[in-house]
């Protein structure tokens, strides 16, 4: 009879054993699968991040390059009006030499028409 419950006493203890390792097993395989996803959000935030960061450095560049454009615009714009000054004193220059001409030749003709005259 001893013997009896002995062994079943045994075996009972065998069982719980058991059972407390196969939760261990199980909270240890949990615990696992907990870090993995964490791992994996981390990776996937890294991942948004750097995407993030690259769309800014597009931007940015965008933006550099648009200056770039309006600066080369105003300089264009610039050398235009340059020229385009040029270009008026050029033109009241010669008005000027005509003129001067014109003033010359009507001199002259005066003159002529003295000498005719006299």
């Amino acid at each position: 009879m001893r013997e009896r419950e002995k062994k079943k006493k045994e075996e009972e203890e065998e069982e719980e054993q058991e059972e407390e390792e196969e939760e261990e097993e199980k909270e240890e395989e949990e615990k696992k699968e907990e870090e993995e996803q964490v791992k994996e959000e981390e990776e996937e935030e890294k991942e948004e991040e750097e995407q993030v960061k690259e769309e800014e450095q597009v931007k940015e560049e965008e933006q550099e390059e648009e200056e770039g454009q309006e600066e080369e615009e105003e300089e264009e714009e610039e050398e235009e009006q340059v020229k385009e000054e040029e270009e008026e004193q050029e033109e009241e220059e010669q008005e000027e030499e005509e003129e001067q001409e014109e003033q010359e030749e009507e001199e002259e003709q005066e003159e002529e028409e003295e000498e005719d005259c006299v």
